[in-house]
């Protein structure tokens, strides 16, 4: 298993100073919802009994653990994102975890360290929890503000594919990151504080509690993992989102968030979450742009978000109120500023949100939680932090050394953990419309459609690039790992099912991945469920991203991600590529000669099912089972598509660049 120390110059680095690129998968889609009752999200049965689950069997039962992750370490997939949810941990109430599921994830990574894969933990939620249109927090988050999750579908309070079935719309869960609950929810995590004062739950403000729970539950399990070397550490959470915080005026629609669906204001969905008659802006793609096509009734009159009893959260406050039976608006800019502790640190603009976000709430709380974390695995350092920001909003733009959370250890060294920048991209119009062309695409960034394929590659590598300078400009050269990207295998009207034949697949991952060669970038797959199906993908809102299905006889798509790359460099790595098409690999590095490690180069025979030829020049390399040890030139056999090599490169002697090439025969 390959030792990750730790970092340096903006990349990862092994014991022996080796430049190291991470590649592999999230694991896996399913793992966002309980194995019991069957929490795939087209399944209303058992929904509402938030209590009564487990999810242990996710991401597969323990029995098929070693299956999988050999698999995986066959197609040089050696770095997984784990996803685990904190709905998984402590569904059953505050403070009550499941033990049996700790234990159960226990196992698996003891299954994994046999494989020689590594891992971090990727606390998963989308849209803050499966009663939100997502997966996450637990049921009792939402009761304990007051909402009755039973109505918030039909209050419009969220989006539910539990609710909806074969009505639910394509990719539009997202959406509900505008809606009612979902915006509250993560107003009140990040934010209670100043925007919700006097809000409290059993005595403690509601931003104490979420967060405290929250640590809690994740320290929880990195107390429990910190004795497995093969942890590498933690991300703090998938996709935080922003809530209401920083809008400049809850009456204005938010332009900084194009998505397909419902669109309402936030003092549209307040008043949709009071049961009051409320429309919204209904968004479609048109002319290759998202634009409205009218205004849609949004939730149902006389059917409220929250419990008989309990007041909405914003009416508490003094957002807004009830006057002669009219809604009332109050303070329209109560987010813009941070509400109770406006200040002028941020202006009130809404451009201004994702800085404010950021910078006043982000930031403090990954600081708790890395701190949280470090303190659970015994020393500060223990755990690299995983550190992205809000989907659609700005990459986090603060250093790690800026966070204040270096401790002084018992030796009186001063160490602090290794921040890394977990930014996720997305090939956005293949996403959300379940298309792929090979020449049109559009950049979320910069709000424009991309024509042409070699304009549409050049700007795969060109949002690449924009990553890894946030890093090195934003984030004191932090290492980079490109924490989630993928494509659905539902692709042009589900037609790779009906004919068996993924080239499509293959040549659109294939262009992610030679824009991830360009720029030398670590990364992870969305995603491997070993449980996908036809019928219902990854089991959750219709997403069908898995690599891996059964019905497909396995691995899908293989040839697009199972591609020769450097695991390990000993010296300066200075370009990589793969041409799927020619079949032609190429390494460069400056040998750093005070590394005694070689470089290593994993080669996958699925790529060369004819043999290949590998030369080299400035150095030797060498592959002990194929007796070819002390070459600069050879031939590779054909063999089995499953059977892979590692290359053991070495520098000749006061050479000053070392180069690699296999050809396919």
């Amino acid at each position: 298993m390959m030792s990750i120390a730790g970092a340096s110059g903006g990349h990862f680095v092994d014991d022996a100073g080796r430049w190291l690129i991470l590649r592999g998968v999230n694991l896996g889609g399913s793992s966002k919802v309980p194995t019991l009752p069957d929490g795939r999200t087209h399944n209303q049965e058992g929904f509402y009994d938030g209590a009564h689950v487990s999810f242990v069997g996710r991401p597969f039962p323990l029995e098929e653990a070693d299956e999988h992750f050999s698999r995986l370490a066959r197609w040089g997939q050696k770095f997984v994102r784990l996803v685990v949810t904190w709905e998984a941990i402590e569904h059953a109430g505050p403070g009550l975890y499941d033990i049996v599921y700790l234990d159960y994830l226990e196992a698996v990574l003891e299954s994994a360290a046999r494989h020689g894969i590594s891992l971090y933990i990727d606390p998963h939620q989308d849209v803050w929890s499966r009663w939100t249109g997502g997966d996450g927090a637990p049921l009792w988050t939402l009761e304990a503000v007051g909402f009755e999750p039973r109505t918030l579908h039909a209050s419009g309070a969220a989006m539910l594919h539990q609710e909806m079935g074969e009505r639910y719309p394509q990719m539009q869960w997202f959406s509900n990151h505008l809606r009612l609950a979902c915006a509250t929810m993560f107003t009140l995590f990040f934010a209670g504080n100043d925007v919700a004062p006097g809000i409290e739950i059993g005595g403690e403000p509601v931003q104490e509690f979420l967060q405290n729970h929250y640590i809690g539950a994740f320290a929880t399990l990195a107390q429990r993992l910190a004795a497995y070397p093969n942890v590498v550490g933690f991300g703090p959470m998938n996709e935080p989102g922003e809530g209401f915080i920083g809008i400049a005026d809850i009456r204005a629609p938010r332009k900084d968030i194009a998505l397909p669906g419902l669109a309402p204001t936030p003092w549209e969905a307040m008043r949709a979450g009071e049961g009051l008659p409320a429309t919204a802006e209904d968004i479609e793609v048109k002319g290759g742009r998202l634009r409205s096509v009218g205004r849609v009734p949004l939730g149902t009159p006389g059917v409220r978000a929250w419990k008989d009893g309990q007041a909405c959260v914003w009416r508490k406050v003094g957002v807004w109120d009830i006057e002669r039976g009219e809604p009332v608006l109050k303070k329209p800019q109560w987010f813009a500023r941070g509400g109770a502790r406006a200040d002028d640190a941020f202006g009130t603009q809404t451009s201004n949100a994702h800085t404010m976000f950021n910078q006043r709430y982000l930031k403090p709380f990954v600081a708790k939680f890395a701190a949280r974390i470090g303190a659970a695995g015994g020393r500060s350092d223990r755990f690299m932090i995983f550190v992205e920001g809000p989907p659609l909003g700005e990459m986090p733009g603060f250093p790690g050394s800026s966070l204040g959370i270096a401790h002084r250890e018992g030796n009186g060294v001063v160490n602090s953990p290794i921040i890394v920048n977990e930014t996720h991209w997305y090939d956005s119009l293949t996403l959300t419309l379940k298309r792929w062309t090979g020449f049109l695409g559009y950049d979320s960034t910069l709000q424009k459609v991309i024509v042409g394929p070699q304009a549409l590659r050049r700007n795969f590598r060109e949002a690449m690039a924009r990553i890894v300078r946030h890093s090195q400009k934003a984030m004191d050269n932090a290492p980079t790992l490109l924490g989630e990207f993928g494509l659905p295998f539902d692709l042009n009207g589900r037609r790779a099912y009906r004919r068996g034949n993924f080239s499509v697949h293959q040549r659109a991952l294939s262009a992610y991945y030679e824009a991830l060669d360009a720029n030398l970038l670590s990364a992870t797959l969305w995603n491997y469920t070993p449980d996908n199906t036809h019928a219902h993908g990854d089991g959750w809102n219709g997403e069908d991203l898995s690599v891996f299905c059964r019905e497909d006889g396995g691995g899908r798509a293989l040839v697009g991600f199972v591609r020769p790359y450097a695991p390990a460099v000993a010296g300066n790595l200075l370009a990589m590529n793969f041409d799927l098409r020619r079949g032609n690999f190429l390494l460069e590095y400056a040998p750093d000669f005070s590394i005694s490690a070689p470089t290593e180069v994993f080669v996958p025979m699925l790529q060369f099912p004819r043999g290949a030829s590998v030369s080299a020049s400035g150095a030797t390399f060498s592959e002990p089972s194929l007796k070819i040890e002390g070459k600069s030139h050879a031939a590779l056999a054909p063999t089995e598509p499953e059977r892979y090599f590692v290359l053991q490169l070495s520098p000749e002697p006061d050479t000053q660049r070392c180069r690699l090439t296999i050809q396919r025969l």
